[in-house]
């Protein structure tokens, strides 16, 4: 169906959407604070535990009693609605996200807003051509001719849990596949970035065909809701996506009702510099890769490790890349690093700066407040030396843009020290001789891997890590069967 486009700036403050409604939320609003300017820009609805009720009620009526969850055709109509329309209020929903989020506006062009949005046609066109079934062909257990198949089914109701960094990617990474998959889904973002979500749901309720209680989205600054949804037994399966410490707090809440669950967490990934690669290009590559939107990305390479005969000038390199990539205003053409989300995490930004400096680091670059930003969360871009890998800031994930450089004594103890983490999301090798870069690639335990600046990123392939970084994947057809379950068929002939 067709409907007027509708603006997205919220007069006052943006809604839930319950059962296919748009709704205020039952605990009144809480501000919506751009990070760069501190300033109070709006309101969100502030979702409770009875709204949660609601939402998973609907959600679990629309699974089972409506055909969505066979009608391949019509749920991909929806998502490809759905894509359309969003593509359609771009400009309004970068302005927006860039001042909710304080991501430097170049990247809403790709992986914080438009490429999470065109990637729900990759899940529309995965309803339709997805093999539902497979045909296994006759067996005689027993001695009874049987004929056999398998059935994909979608796994039921899913709970969303998603976090601040990139909301729009990891929003649409999570409703995507599960819709298409023929779920219904109660989205609870966090309360840093709810309007990235909210806004979304009001492009659902009046400009989409989706069922009421196919897709219901809470906003709320109460953490509770997540946990409400992780132990609620109507709920099936939970997506979440933070930090590992609230990961194995998701895994527990779900535990007693044995549901699903998907884990995308924590990471320190490695930027591995070989002994016969371009020094300079790497260095460059990695002091740009941990500032983009401040280093808040768990896939982003955090610790550089380089040959240990080239330190000193990879220090002076990679520092002088970092100083020229200022913390500054995510709205100023340029800009890579813009403010952290919060106080809150500028302050945890700090701790790990003094922390570093305890441990005997030493600060090459940055290493506080810009004193040309009066205002604003920002940190700038910081480069510590000085330390081995055992050392916390080498091991523990700081969410800022903040770089740690340890020297190597070759290609297997690189690999070595990559390996030395309890994470394993993400990584990254620069070299030249191949046969040496796919030792490293196999020897380093981790979800993905860039060799010479190669972009792993797309909506068809998937992602998830190693160890404590994570369960499961998403994106690509392996996201895409998180959402599944498989129901084998026997027929006697």
């Amino acid at each position: 169906m067709t409907r007027a486009s509708i603006s997205l700036r919220p007069d006052n403050a943006t809604d839930l959407l319950i059962d296919g409604k748009l709704i205020p939320g039952s605990g009144g609003t809480f501000e919506v604070v751009n990070p760069a300017t501190e300033e109070v820009i709006g309101q969100a609805a502030e979702g409770t535990s009875a709204d949660m009720d609601a939402a998973i009620d609907a959600a679990r009526r629309a699974f089972d009693q409506t055909d969505w969850s066979r009608n391949h055709a019509f749920r991909a109509h929806c998502l490809r609605q759905l894509r359309d329309a969003l593509l359609a209020h771009a400009d309004e929903l970068r302005e927006l996200t860039v001042a909710e989020v304080g991501c430097p506006t170049f990247l809403t062009h790709g992986p914080q807003l438009v490429g999470p949005i065109t990637d729900l046609g990759y899940f529309a066109d995965l309803a339709e051509s997805y093999s539902w079934t497979t045909d296994l062909g006759e067996a005689s257990p027993m001695g009874i001719k049987n004929r056999r198949e398998l059935r994909a089914e979608a796994i039921g109701v899913v709970g969303a849990i998603t976090p601040w960094n990139f909301p729009h990617q990891i929003n649409f990474a999570k409703i995507g596949p599960a819709l298409a998959a023929g779920c219904t889904v109660i989205l609870k973002p966090a309360p840093d970035t709810p309007w990235c979500a909210a806004l979304v749901g009001k492009v659902i309720a009046e400009e989409t065909d989706f069922p009421p209680g196919v897709i219901n989205i809470v906003t709320s600054t109460d953490h509770l809701l997540g946990a409400q949804l992780c132990t609620d037994p109507r709920v099936d399966l939970i997506s979440f996506t933070g930090s590992t410490d609230t990961g194995r707090k998701v895994m527990a809440a779900a535990a007693p009702t044995l549901k699903k669950v998907f884990l995308e967490l924590g990471g320190k990934s490695a930027f591995i510099v070989l002994d016969d690669a371009d020094l300079g290009a790497a260095c460059s590559m990695a002091a740009f890769s941990v500032v983009t939107h401040a280093g808040q990305g768990c896939a982003i390479t955090t610790r550089l490790l380089v040959p240990r005969e080239t330190l000193g000038a990879a220090v002076e390199l990679t520092k002088n890349a970092m100083a020229g990539l200022a913390a500054a205003d995510p709205t100023r053409p340029g800009t890579v690093c813009g403010p952290l989300i919060s106080a809150r995490q500028r302050e945890r930004v700090e701790e790990y700066l003094r922390l570093a400096r305890d441990e005997g680091g030493v600060i090459e670059v940055g290493g506080g407040r810009p004193a040309d930003q009066e205002k604003g969360f920002f940190i700038e871009p910081t480069l510590i030396s000085g330390l081995d890998n055992s050392a916390r800031v080498a091991q523990e994930e700081i969410f800022g843009p903040v770089l740690v450089i340890v020297p190597h004594d070759g290609d297997q103890d690189a690999i070595d020290i990559a390996n030395d983490s309890p994470y394993g999301l993400s990584g990254a090798v620069w070299g030249t001789d191949p046969d040496r870069i796919n030792a490293v690639v196999d020897g380093v335990r981790t979800g993905t891997m860039g060799v010479n600046g190669g972009i792993w990123y797309s909506a068809d392939v998937p992602f998830g890590g190693y160890k404590q970084s994570g369960i499961g994947r998403e994106m690509g057809v392996a996201g895409f069967s998180e959402y599944l379950e498989i129901k084998a068929v026997a027929t006697p002939v």
